[in-house]
């Protein structure tokens, strides 16, 4: 339950959004589409000591300055069902290589020289090649 802290009986425009800042009241112009945003303004200065960590401030429907306590720490969690392991899936086989056949040595050193041709910006097969060529005899 809420307990009213000052009886102000403020007028309410539903064109402000109102708060209490330093136990003053202050008011500020709802962002509207298209406008830029607005300077708030004190409606009302109360002195109020507040005590932030343990209550709520707001200006109620009537006008007054109230305050609620605050929910500290939240309601307790339910506990959680401990998992259960999914069965394990047969795993598929490797994707066959293309038309059946397995590439030869020499085209697996040809496409390597050109990965390494392409990032080193040669365009083709170049010294690489030739070094591969001298290790391979």
């Amino acid at each position: 339950m809420s307990d009213k802290i000052a009886r102000l009986g403020i007028e309410r425009d539903n064109d402000l959004m109102y708060y209490i800042k330093n136990g003053d009241v202050w008011a500020v112009p709802r962002k509207q589409k298209g406008q830029p945003k607005g300077k708030p303004t004190k409606v009302a200065a109360t002195g109020l000591e507040m005590d932030y960590s343990k209550y709520i401030y707001y200006l109620d429907g009537d006008g007054d300055v109230a305050r609620k306590e605050r929910a500290l720490g939240g309601k307790a969690k339910k506990a959680k069902a401990p998992k259960v392991p999914k069965a394990d899936k047969p795993r598929r086989a490797a994707a066959p290589v293309s038309n059946g056949k397995k590439k030869s040595e020499a085209q697996i050193a040809r496409e390597v020289d050109e990965c390494i041709a392409k990032v080193k910006g040669e365009g083709g097969a170049g010294a690489v090649s030739g070094a591969r060529k001298r290790r391979d005899r």
